[in-house]
């Protein structure tokens, strides 16, 4: 069983800046997909970003492409999501979410992820 602890957001202005974290207890994440989504209200929730462990290899939403960032500390077990030039629309709660594949594809449906962290707020005021 892997658990996700996240940390990390609040409330920021427009424009501002929040780190996301999210801490999993897994010996080995040589073979996990570590995803970063989001759900606003009355949406479906929505990928944000992702990162093979192995291979660091990453996979972003258009939406947050050039602002947003996925990064992983290998000694900490743990995946960031630095988030930069904060909108509104970025309202949501954020969710990290794990998953266990052999597939070199990061895979960007909700559906396909193992673990899921507790959710965190992040809401940006115009």
């Amino acid at each position: 069983q892997v658990q996700l602890v996240q940390s990390g957001g609040g409330l920021v202005q427009a424009g501002g800046s929040l780190r996301l974290s999210c801490a999993a207890s897994v010996r080995t994440f040589t073979r996990y997909t570590m995803g970063w989504f989001r759900q606003a209200p009355g949406k479906e929730r929505e990928f944000v970003a992702a990162i093979r462990w192995s291979l660091g290899s990453t996979a972003y939403a258009d939406s947050v492409k050039g602002r947003f960032t996925i990064s992983k500390d290998n000694d900490k077990n743990t995946v960031y999501l630095q988030m930069n030039s904060l909108k509104s629309e970025d309202t949501a709660i954020y969710y990290c979410a794990a998953r266990f594949s052999t597939s070199l594809v990061v895979s960007i449906t909700p559906n396909s992820y193992d673990y899921w962290g507790q959710g965190t707020q992040v809401t940006v005021s115009s």
